[in-house]
């Protein structure tokens, strides 16, 4: 996007570089990627950044009210979703924004999706010591925000994410950790909070107590818990074995308490009112249906990674859904192909990472990621077979 940039990077790359980048990734915590890793980083020009910064505050504005939860009060549809001790706001915030172009056309951040949860924060920040390790980034660039350099930045997930607990009673907890595609990211975590990457089939439970066996078989009581675990996925394996259950009343602290995948999700989206915020509805408040169905997509409110988005929707599609409190309608974005690679032209969709350190605090942009894609959609599965797209980041002005 800042030409004189993409031009120098484009002429400067070669596939012995690429390679050699991620050979170093996947050593640095001896642990290999499963999902593409870009050729390229993206580069922002100012006047996108502010763009960003200025959809993220206003978003946030609706996030930070004082109503916040009774607004989303019936985001959470079972009582076994129901996890106690929630706290006073979400510590992790993520906002997806497609790159697209104005009816002037100018570069203009859309909304996609919002999530209460965690996201690869460790391993974008490794993503970008990379970039800059192996390829010529130019000086003044970086992907943080708010003056953080990468030494500040793990410091601050580490006072979030650990605060004054042992390491050892902190647990990243997830289903399988070591078979998820974004399991780097864990293994950065540990890498550099010296937590506990556990599974939940191998938390133990004792009265009110958590405790998992280390590698000599001694009990470690689980004081706090940085939560990884997706309900969808959850509910879908009756096959593990465990005995703890989220709705179990436990002496346990959560960071990323899992109440806020919900309240902070799609179920939120039509909240939002402002021009980078494409028009959102529920489909039960509907009294009908817009004419132009055409350029809307419907999505379901409980699922993740994209299942369930129907594209091209029709009346009789809207008709025969008998639960439409569970899905939302919304206004299509065209993502602008403002990439320019090698092979032909890619379009990207830039995740801003936040993290909120406590109720008196702002929330903070901290990093970014980035999703560059040749496909239809945003996906691995749309991307097969192509080059220079996958997962990458975003370089800005200091």
């Amino acid at each position: 996007m800042i030409k004189e940039i993409r031009k120098a990077y484009n002429d400067g790359f070669t596939p012995e570089k690429y390679a050699d980048m991620k050979a170093y990734i996947d050593r640095v915590w001896n642990h290999k990627t499963n999902f593409r890793i870009a050729e390229t980083p993206i580069f922002i020009p100012d006047s996108l950044k502010q763009q960003l910064l200025e959809a993220c505050t206003e978003i946030n504005k609706v996030i930070t009210q004082t109503d916040f939860k009774e607004l989303t009060k019936d985001a959470i549809k079972h009582p076994s979703l129901q996890v106690p001790n929630e706290d006073y706001h979400t510590r992790f915030l993520q906002m997806d924004f497609g790159i697209c172009k104005d009816a002037n056309g100018e570069l203009i951040p859309q909304l996609i999706e919002v999530q209460g949860f965690p996201s690869l924060y460790f391993f974008q920040d490794l993503l970008y010591n990379a970039y800059s390790k192996f390829f010529d980034i130019p000086k003044g660039l970086t992907v943080h925000f708010d003056g953080l350099d990468s030494k500040a930045y793990i410091n601050l997930l580490h006072e979030i994410i650990v605060g004054d607990f042992d390491p050892k009673n902190v647990v990243l907890l997830e289903i399988e950790p070591e078979k998820q595609v974004t399991s780097i990211d864990f293994y950065g975590a540990q890498h550099h909070l010296g937590i506990k990457v556990l599974c939940i089939s191998n938390m133990k439970k004792r009265g009110k107590n958590l405790f998992y066996l280390d590698d000599a078989g001694k009990e470690v009581p689980i004081k706090r818990i940085y939560n990884r675990v997706i309900f969808d996925e959850l509910n879908a394996r009756d096959d593990l074995k465990r005995e703890f259950y989220f709705k179990d009343e436990v002496d346990v602290e959560w960071v990323g308490h899992p109440n806020w995948f919900f309240r902070i999700s799609k179920y939120t989206m039509p909240l939002f009112k402002n021009k980078y915020v494409p028009e959102c509805f529920y489909l039960n408040a509907l009294k009908a249906y817009p004419d132009d169905l055409e350029n809307y997509v419907l999505k379901p409110l409980y699922s993740f990674a994209g299942s369930g988005v129907k594209l091209n929707v029709t009346k009789a599609d809207l008709d025969a859904i008998t639960d439409k409190e569970n899905f939302i309608l919304q206004k299509k974005v065209t993502y602008a192909p403002v990439i320019d690679t090698p092979t032909g032209p890619a379009k990207c969709e830039i995740r801003m990472l936040m993290l909120w350190e406590s109720e008196k605090a702002e929330v903070r942009i901290v990093n970014n990621l980035v999703r560059i894609s040749k496909g239809e959609m945003v996906g691995v599965r749309y991307n097969k077979d192509k080059d220079w797209v996958g997962g990458s980041v975003a370089f800005f002005s200091r």
